[in-house]
């Protein structure tokens, strides 16, 4: 499901006509910034391959690039240097051009000293569809592939569309973990925590905590960085001087377990408070190469801050130290439980769903998957499972029902699976089925019951979920 590759070439919108999309005031740029417009025009005349150099003068960003993939990389982190340069001089200069929008917090040396001494390096992203996409991320392994040249990377994309920190914690050690110890780790979920799963404080607390513990369980050595992308609702509350609840609470996980910070949501915000950057510039959501170079550059900078000094020979790497947990019911022991663990008393099938015959949009990496599924009322089953915590990761379609839950055979509840995506979408999310139980064996009856607003009564269970 989750795949393991070197980043593809980073396809720049402003790799054809540069000039068409500068549309910041030429009398607004500062000194640095027409010098970058001057370098990006040679640039762009170059591309048949002879060495270049390029250094933004903003963030200590220098790299040497040779190749025509790393080209488009280079390319859109000039524009934005040259969009952003009015606002970036008004930063706070001790702590570089993005100021306190870049937390560096306890130590990013363990991965480091892997990369430069191990001269190997596995570095994983975990998120939605924002880590999935072809955005950040593959900017991010290439800036890493240049700053460490002899170093041979294993990049692992765990990013899902859709997906919220919750279902995060749940599929770490299958998609993260499982494939050997990670170096270095990068989490994006406030943007999910906010407009798909519409999250309480607590359940984001719960979800990036347990991602977060469980990691730093896995492995102590692991270096770990979280970025705060923004939606179109958390750029109001922010341009309102309010706080973005998922960002909130996110920070308060971030801070109690010395991660570093990435508040990019803020960063945008200023940028177009203060009329240097515009939303469509940006891109959206679903940032566009140039709204995806900002968090890239702004992670170099943490880099650049954490790494300054030389590292010695004698330095060894040190694991982090983990604090007692912040919410006891946090998901860091979350896992999947297989779906063919269920005992099926009537109504329920296992096997892959039969698609062509459904309605609404379906996303290929599902469509091949085994599930449990049941589509009539009444259909009944039982789950047996230890912990404190239970539920389903499911795709709920247009005939997503209400399944009547039942916990060690107390009374049945109802719980609505229709999602508000659902109209259109068999769409990925984890439902919570039971929370903050008693340590110790439980058992779970599940039963579909009639749902009124969606066209049918299915449950399709990808994995059954514990803590």
């Amino acid at each position: 499901m989750i795949t393991e590759r070197s980043p593809p070439p980073v396809r720049s919108a402003f790799a054809s006509e540069p000039a068409a999309h500068l549309s910041t005031d030429a009398s607004r740029r500062s000194p640095v910034a027409a010098d970058l417009l001057t370098r990006c025009a040679a640039d762009q005349s170059e591309r048949s391959g002879v060495r270049h150099g390029l250094e933004s003068g903003l963030g200590g960003f220098r790299q040497a690039l040779s190749v025509k993939s790393a080209f488009h990389l280079s390319f859109v982190l000039c524009v934005s240097s040259i969009l952003l340069a009015p606002a970036l001089s008004h930063a706070a200069e001790h702590a570089g051009p993005f100021g306190g929008n870049v937390q560096w917090r306890g130590s990013l040396n363990n991965s480091r000293l892997q990369f430069e001494q191990g001269k190997k390096g596995r570095v994983a992203f975990i998120g939605g569809s924002i880590t999935e996409m072809n955005g950040y991320r593959p900017m991010v392994c290439e800036a890493l592939k240049q700053r460490f040249p002899k170093t041979e990377f294993a990049f692992v994309d765990a990013g899902i569309s859709s997906t919220c920190s919750t279902t995060g914690a749940f599929r770490l050690e299958q998609d993260v973990l499982a494939g050997g110890p990670v170096d270095l780790f990068f989490i994006e979920f406030a943007v999910n925590d906010d407009q798909d799963a519409h999250h309480s404080r607590a359940e984001c607390i719960r979800g990036l905590e347990g991602i977060i513990r469980h990691a730093r369980q896995s492995n102590p050595h692991m270096d770990i960085v979280v970025t705060y992308f923004v939606n179109e609702g958390m750029l109001q509350t922010l341009q309102s001087g309010g706080t973005p609840l998922t960002v909130e609470a996110h920070e308060a996980v971030a801070r109690h377990y010395a991660v570093s910070t990435i508040n990019l949501a803020k960063e945008v915000a200023g940028q177009i408070t203060a009329g240097a950057l515009t939303w469509k510039q940006y891109g959206g959501v679903h940032p566009a190469p140039f709204g995806n170079a900002i968090p890239t550059r702004m992670i170099e900078e943490l880099f650049d801050r954490a790494w300054k000094e030389p590292a010695r020979a004698a330095d060894k790497r040190a694991p982090h130290p983990l604090p007692s947990p912040l919410d006891p019911l946090n998901y860091s022991a979350g896992r999947f439980i297989a779906p063919s663990q269920a005992q099926i008393k009537s109504g329920w099938t296992l096997g892959v769903p039969d698609w062509k015959s459904l309605a609404g949009g379906k996303r290929p990496r599902f469509t091949s998957q085994p599930m449990l599924s049941a589509t009539i009322p009444g259909a009944e089953a039982s789950l047996a499972f230890e912990g404190t915590a239970v539920g389903a990761y499911v795709v709920a379609g247009p005939d997503a029902g209400i399944v009547e839950v039942s916990i060690d055979g107390g009374p049945f509840r109802p719980v609505d699976l229709f999602h508000a995506y659902s109209k259109g979408l068999h769409y990925p999310r984890t439902v919570l089925l039971g929370a903050e139980l008693k340590p110790g064996k439980h058992t779970l009856t599940l039963r579909m019951a009639k749902e009124t607003k969606s066209s049918g009564t299915a449950m399709r269970v990808i994995q059954f979920v514990a803590n």
